[in-house]
């Protein structure tokens, strides 16, 4: 049986002749000493981390702050134009002229509105169709609210079982309204009326 000493290759590349020698002169069981050098880079390294940690975090706290600005906005005022919630606040009555797609007059019926207070939401009955639903605050744009309308009573089968209702303070003290819906067959009617 061969030997290791027999396998291994030669000055020439050949198996069998006399293993050449080492080029590992001396060998060190202990690690090299550090560095110095970079020490520098190290400390500019970790205080360069620190600063963008510190300027994250305060981002984020002003980052959810604005998160919560924007969340809000439809439940309180956020600009010059918008009305303040008191202006929409109470009972309000008056009569409503219904037209078509075409502006051609439908009907005129009574309308009595209660938003509750903060404006989020509200009910109505319409008396002269003898019907009656619940509002709820569903947009703000400028001074107009916006509600939907969901129908809670209908014993005659008159009215539509989902509306809009878009209400703005008018200079006389009371609310300009604006109900718009679709009707089973499709079509769009509106119907406004100043609401006192």
């Amino acid at each position: 049986m061969d030997t290791a000493a027999e396998l291994g290759p030669g000055p020439d590349g050949e198996h069998g002749a006399e293993a050449s020698a080492s080029p590992v002169r001396r060998m060190s069981l202990w690690p090299p000493p550090r560095s110095s050098r970079h020490t520098g880079r190290r400390r500019r390294k970790i205080t360069i981390t620190a600063v963008v940690l510190v300027l994250l975090l305060s981002l984020g706290a002003g980052g959810y702050a604005l998160w919560a600005s924007v969340l809000d906005e439809t439940a309180a005022p956020s600009g010059d134009n918008d009305a303040p919630v008191s202006a929409f606040e109470g009972s309000w009555s008056g009569q409503m002229r219904q037209v078509d797609t075409d502006g051609t007059p439908v009907a005129e019926w009574d309308a009595q509105v209660r938003i509750e207070e903060d404006a989020e939401r509200g009910s109505t009955a319409w008396t002269t169709f003898s019907c009656s639903g619940t509002l709820e605050l569903s947009a703000r744009d400028g001074d107009r609210l916006v509600y939907a309308y969901t129908e809670t009573s209908d014993p005659q089968d008159r009215c539509v079982d989902d509306s809009e209702l878009t209400v703005w303070p008018n200079e006389g003290g009371g609310l300009d309204s604006e109900w718009a819906s679709v009707t089973d067959d499709g079509t769009r009617m509106v119907s406004t009326g100043v609401l006192e």
